[in-house]
């Protein structure tokens, strides 16, 4: 079983993640209702057993929070490749959304990297989380993934939808890459 159990906590925060490769039940138990929302779609759309139970410094805001849960995330997903043995590495999705489109292109590489293309999309409310806080939810998940990560946002409008799409293209392309397809490592490096 491809899975781990990583947990963090700071002076900010307090942080549980279990995550499991090969599916099963998410329980997101934090305090954002969005983000909430979000990592529930992210779940079912990657096939991912997810459980987050998280604590944090909201009477300040949100961004402590939403910034390590992309840490402890990234690293649960780090550690549950183990080896990266037979992953397909790379991934690839487009999502549409209502009126909004983004697309997550993303190499299992080692070397992380973050780029979101349209940031001038990311303003306003969703629910209870600003929008400024999903690029640094993905930023923090793929610098402690080690992953490459493009998210390109094509058209948007309504706030909610852009940032679903976000996250469900994000899931459909982490559900590609870390498929197994193969019986080695995918690189003429023999190392990711």
């Amino acid at each position: 079983m491809r899975n781990a159990h990583v947990t963090r906590k700071t002076k900010e925060t307090d942080i549980s993640v279990d995550l499991n490769l090969e599916g099963g039940q998410s329980i997101i138990d934090i305090p954002s209702g969005f983000l909430s929302h979000m990592l529930d779609a992210l779940a079912k759309h990657a096939g991912l057993g997810l459980k987050i139970k998280a604590e944090g410094d909201v009477h300040v805001d949100l961004h402590h929070t939403v910034e390590d849960i992309g840490i402890v995330l990234g690293q649960a997903l780090k550690k549950a490749l183990g080896d990266k043995m037979g992953i397909t590495r790379y991934g690839l999705a487009k999502v549409p959304m209502d009126e909004s489109l983004v697309e997550a292109c993303l190499d299992i590489s080692g070397r992380p990297y973050f780029q979101i293309h349209g940031t001038d999309e990311f303003h306003g409310q969703a629910g209870d989380l600003n929008l400024e806080l999903v690029p640094e939810f993905f930023r923090s998940l793929a610098f402690n993934a080690g992953l490459t990560l493009h998210i390109s946002v094509f058209a948007s409008g309504n706030s909610h939808h852009l940032a679903e799409a976000c996250f469900k293209a994000f899931a459909r392309a982490i559900k590609e890459a870390v498929a197994i397809t193969g019986t080695d490592i995918p690189s003429t490096k023999e190392s990711l």
